[in-house]
């Protein structure tokens, strides 16, 4: 049974979600258009701007997902977990354009809030929910794509007061890290640099 939104669920203040995206995860971009539908892994997605807040992500021509993102002008960016790494791989190395049912076969699963008609996974730790800003030249050249964060939510048991609480939490909790083939890094403990300066 779907469980989102639950009580965990929480509101990102627009100037601050720009830090959801900066520890430089590897994202879920989901995207619907009519009654077409599909959910992709990103490896470079970031934070470009901080008022009013603008993403960026790089979305290959070859991909169904960015067809959609292209009919509807709208997209998701969300942070998966270590625990959803399995999910992450599949929805990297499969295609809509191959596999008809490649989110069935994949097993995600996808809610929708009452102001939205995108899909956001259901699961992670953060959701950013963006209107595209279109750059024909940018998409085209360098397959890069623009979008206005228009609402954000994360998960209070890992982000809350504005901040990640990676080291308070279950490691299963982790963001994935991309590297190569199906090789990813875990977010790894936080260090200061007020402590550094402090050590003797």
């Amino acid at each position: 049974m779907n469980d989102f939104p639950n009580s965990h669920f929480k509101n990102v203040p627009l100037e601050k979600a720009y830090r959801l995206l900066t520890h430089g995860a590897t994202v879920l971009v989901s995207a619907q258009h009519e009654q077409q539908r599909d959910v992709m892994a990103a490896a470079w997605a970031c934070a470009l701007e901080f008022k009013p807040a603008k993403v960026t992500v790089v979305l290959d021509k070859s991909t169904m997902t960015r067809q959609i993102i292209e009919q509807s002008g709208y997209f998701v960016l969300q942070v998966p977990t270590y625990k959803q790494i399995d999910l992450v791989y599949q929805l990297g190395t499969t295609s809509l354009h191959d596999m008809p049912n490649k989110l069935e076969k994949s097993g995600v699963k996808l809610f929708y809030l009452e102001d939205s008609e995108q899909p956001l996974v259901a699961g992670c730790s953060a959701w950013l929910v963006c209107k595209l800003i279109p750059e024909p030249h940018n998409q085209q050249a360098h397959d890069l794509f623009i979008g206005e964060v228009i609402s954000a939510w994360a998960d209070d048991r890992i982000f809350r007061d504005g901040h990640w609480h990676f080291q308070d939490a279950d490691p299963e909790w982790r963001s994935l890290h991309h590297v190569a083939g199906g090789n990813f890094y875990l977010i790894g403990e936080e260090v200061s640099v007020q402590d550094r300066l402090k050590s003797p």
